[in-house]
């Protein structure tokens, strides 16, 4: 059986943490010969990073699965933007001072250094009338280890340089949600979301539920043997190909609509009471 678990809201914590539990469920389904994977919007360092801290090896299908990465560090396929269809609304993002930039590339995740303080400053203007801003915006924060450049132009000037996803990050859902159109008139575009406050762009053929696909291809697992569990919209493709779906608690409504089981909130341990219940008595529910 292939199992493919999404990260933040799901797999970690509110701390960004994978819990003892968690971490004990999945080592004990790897040892009884399932294949656990992760799959993430983070870039790969950025979902290797908390997996190490917890001792655990896996593959990981990064960037919304733009990326595929095996537990050896070997790729087996990778899918990047085209990055000149998207530079002219990438400019037209830059002009803007309330939209929050992130560019993924190969190599890093770059920001633009005025773009991340002007969001700061935005949030603790308004940390009084809206006390949660604070915390949206250090969660934001929390999921990328990023490259600071003077101005994210930089990053869609370097020719060398592919881009795996963009992700834009607003308190202005008005906003958002202009950036999201324009992205979404592009061919070959696919345009999600992991948090209300983000939407998340990569190639059409990156999603997770093609990374799902050819990871268990890869391991000769037929689809209907693969259990998924996410929370937000970008977990969408892998609901749509699984053979088992599983929301959290904290997921989203459209989530929970289009799954098999609803499980904990991913500060309860969630995940680990999927697994453990699979351990025990060889199903799911």
């Amino acid at each position: 059986m292939l199992i493919a678990l999404d990260m933040d809201g799901t797999l970690l914590n509110s701390n960004g943490q994978i819990s003892p539990r968690n971490k004990e469920a999945i080592i004990q389904a790897q040892t009884a010969g399932h294949v656990v994977a992760i799959a993430t919007g983070r870039a790969y360092k950025d979902a290797y990073a908390p997996l190490k801290e917890a001792g655990i090896v896996c593959p990981i299908m990064s960037l919304n699965g733009a990326v595929i990465t095996l537990a050896d560090g070997t790729i087996i396929g990778d899918i990047p933007l085209e990055k000149q269809k998207l530079i002219p609304v990438l400019e037209w993002v830059r002009k803007q001072p309330d939209l929050y930039c992130e560019i993924y590339t190969n190599e890093a995740v770059y920001v633009g250094l005025h773009n991340r303080e002007h969001l700061e400053e935005l949030a603790d203007r308004m940390s009084e009338e809206y006390p949660d801003l604070k915390r949206i915006v250090k969660k934001q924060f929390q999921q990328a280890r990023v490259t600071y450049v003077n101005d994210i132009q930089e990053v869609w000037l370097q020719e060398d340089a592919p881009f795996y996803k963009v992700l834009i990050f607003s308190l202005n859902k008005d906003l958002l949600k202009s950036a999201s159109s324009k992205f979404a008139e592009i061919s070959d575009v696919t345009v999600t979301s992991s948090h209300p406050n983000n939407i998340e762009v990569n190639h059409e053929q990156a999603t997770k539920g093609r990374a799902l696909a050819k990871l268990a291809s890869y391991y000769g697992i037929d689809l209907k043997d693969t259990v998924v569990m996410g929370d937000s919209h970008n977990d969408l493709s892998m609901f749509a190909v699984a053979g088992y779906r599983v929301a959290m608690g904290n997921a989203s409504d459209e989530i929970k609509e289009r799954s098999d089981f609803v499980t904990a909130v991913n500060d309860e341990d969630g995940v680990a009471l999927v697994l453990e219940n699979l351990a025990k008595e060889g199903s799911l529910s």
